[in-house]
């Protein structure tokens, strides 16, 4: 009898070598926070109610779609912020989907569903209000002082103001000189609207000058004031009567000024984060 190979030259099943099939049976990202919803007794309208994140967005992320995300720098905060929600360790699961989709990646453009308008200076031309008021004030004070100063001196004084003597040119003079000086300078329109923030109300300017991020805002009803890309550069300002909710995609490039104090969070680059706002000193929700 012989113990070497089998008769047709293949090795035996009991002496083929151990095949670890661990990295086939790793279960995917979205499978993995599906999973741990559910051994968390949480439905999906939890998962939304307690991290802001949109139903479709989620059921989508389940099942390892990540389009809707809007790119892979939001699709990371996704992953990081539902992980947090089922009380799982979000690291692994950034290294398992940066691993399939080329590393981690810089950030890319939002998907065209989140294009914001770009903000344009209004162009503003000259106060011809302002003058023509100054221009007719001016022309009743000189009629006025005319009348006054001829019911006082007679004929002699109707002469010089005919004849533009210095007093009376003078006199008349001032309301044009008022109406030449410049108007105060008025502030910055964003600055002033933050400055000026009034106390019944909650006031959220946000501004991105280190880079652009997707934003949402909302009102105390959950109406959408803002749902799109802030460039860099560009700010936007809400206001609500009792509280206005962020959701900032990149909150690392962005600037915040509440209640017309800034908001000093060191917030991570890539970090999604979820603020809700309220009157008076600025607190966050």
């Amino acid at each position: 009898m012989s113990i070497g190979n089998s008769p047709d030259g293949n090795t035996p099943e009991d002496e083929r070598p151990f095949e670890d099939d661990r990295a086939a049976e790793q279960v995917s990202v979205g499978r993995a926070l599906q999973q741990a919803r559910i051994d968390a007794g949480l439905t999906v309208d939890d998962v939304s109610n307690a991290t802001r994140v949109r139903i479709t967005i989620i059921h989508a992320i389940e099942q390892d779609d990540f389009t809707p995300c809007g790119g892979d720098v939001y699709a990371r905060g996704h992953i990081r912020t539902l992980a947090r929600a089922v009380q799982l360790d979000p690291a692994p699961l950034l290294t398992q989907y940066d691993a399939a989709h080329g590393g981690r990646p810089a950030p890319t453009p939002a998907a065209p569903l989140f294009e914001a308008e770009r903000i344009r200076p209004e162009r503003r031309g000259p106060n011809w209000t302002a003058a023509m008021v100054a221009a007719i004030v001016a022309v009743i004070g000189f009629v006025g002082f005319t009348v006054v100063k001829g019911g006082d001196s007679g004929d002699d004084s109707k002469t010089q103001v005919a004849e533009g003597s210095t007093p009376t040119a003078s006199k008349a003079a001032s309301p044009t000189a008022d109406a030449s000086k410049p108007a105060d300078p008025k502030p910055d329109p964003s600055d002033s609207a933050i400055a000026a923030a009034p106390q019944d109300k909650v006031t959220v300017r946000v501004s991105a000058p280190d880079g652009r991020s997707w934003i949402s805002a909302k009102d105390h009803n959950g109406r959408m004031l803002f749902d799109g890309l802030l460039n860099q550069g560009e700010s936007k300002t809400f206001q609500d009567s009792s509280k206005i909710n962020l959701i900032l995609g990149d909150a690392g490039v962005i600037q915040l000024y509440v209640n017309g104090k800034k908001i000093e969070d060191d917030f991570r680059p890539g970090a999604v984060e979820r603020l809700t706002y309220t009157k008076g000193d600025p607190q966050v929700g």
